[in-house]
């Protein structure tokens, strides 16, 4: 998925239909005389209606679908005839959609299963045929009800990518690259900063033809709660990541005071993602012969006392099959 069709955040207007009247309908017939009512109901309106696909990873589809509006419901016509029901309006999402008012910015719902269904905007009920308003004082009604108005929402969906694992670091910290070696995935790879603008998704292929999913994020760097660099826009990608990869290169001045930048840039976006499992990976080890490795685990084992780490390179492919088997095991655990 190229970086421009990945889009993650649509604003619609959702108009559900209005119901269909009632009729007013007098019974008339060869030899029946004073027939009385039969007027039919109007039919309901239609519903506008989200459903989860899980074969969907962006909401590009939809973005440029402004406006989404039901059908109407038919009038009630004679001998009791209910008018036909309005058309409903299906809008698919892939899974980790939330949807929010766009006024209030309140969490309506979210689609997190494949087929699941939620209204979005109730069809209009149908008017009341005459036949129902008949009555010993008042025999032939000429009167029925209306139909009710439909629903009109202004929503806005977000795209909260649903991953296994979620890779945090600093611009340039090889996580593009981790991804393009773990998986499949073909993230943009390039010497500069902010080379990641989209998330990108891969699926690692594991032992015993299992998987997991890792999400690849754009860079974090401090003050990213004040809009600095992307700012925080993508960070909602990995609330619901259940573990989180640190990756934080090993030509790091200081590798501790990163991780804790990294750590307080997610304080700050959302305290309840610290409660979330986490690795710290050191790459780029490649460029570090056995004497700087050592002294680098040394200075490792005093900066991140009782915290799990580990050391890989992505070229040269060390520790990568360890480090597979250490997330399957936090994923599992």
């Amino acid at each position: 998925m190229t970086e421009g069709n990945f889009v993650d955040y649509v604003k619609i207007y959702a108009a559900s239909g209005k119901g269909g009247k009632g009729s007013s309908h007098l019974h008339r017939e060869k030899f029946i005389e004073k027939g009385g009512p039969d007027g039919g109901d109007g039919g309901r309106g239609g519903h506008v209606i989200l459903k989860g696909n899980k074969n969907l990873w962006t909401l590009f589809h939809l973005k440029f679908l402004r406006h989404v509006k039901a059908g109407h419901g038919g009038d009630g016509g004679s001998s009791r005839s209910t008018g036909a029901d309005g058309e409903d309006k299906f809008i698919e999402v892939p899974l980790g959609t939330v949807v929010k008012d766009k006024e209030t910015g309140e969490v309506l719902f979210e689609i997190t299963e494949h087929d699941e269904t939620k209204i979005l905007a109730k069809g209009g009920k149908g008017g009341l045929g005459n036949w129902h308003f008949r009555s010993a004082t008042n025999q032939t009604p000429r009167y029925a009800q209306p139909g009710l108005s439909g629903e009109e929402v202004d929503i806005i969906l977000e795209l909260k990518v649903l991953a296994d694992v979620g890779l945090v670091g600093f611009p340039n910290a090889g996580k593009s690259t981790l991804l393009s070696v773990l998986t499949s995935a073909k993230p943009k790879i390039a010497d500069y900063p902010f080379t990641t603008l989209k998330p990108n998704l891969g699926i690692v292929a594991y032992r015993d033809f299992q998987s997991f999913v890792i999400a690849d994020i754009p860079g974090i760097i401090e003050g990213a709660a004040e809009g600095k660099g992307l700012g925080h826009y993508f960070l909602r990608h990995i609330e619901r990541n259940s573990t989180l990869l640190f990756l934080i290169p090993a030509d790091t001045e200081d590798i501790k005071k990163e991780y804790d930048i990294l750590i307080d840039e997610l304080r700050r976006y959302n305290p309840e993602m610290l409660d979330k499992d986490r690795l710290i990976v050191i790459s780029k080890c490649d460029m570090l012969d056995d004497e700087l490795q050592a002294e680098m685990k040394a200075q490792l084992d005093q900066d991140f006392k009782g915290m799990e780490y580990m050391m890989i390179s992505s070229i040269s492919q060390q520790n990568l099959q360890q480090l597979k088997d250490k997330l399957w095991k936090m994923l599992n655990s």
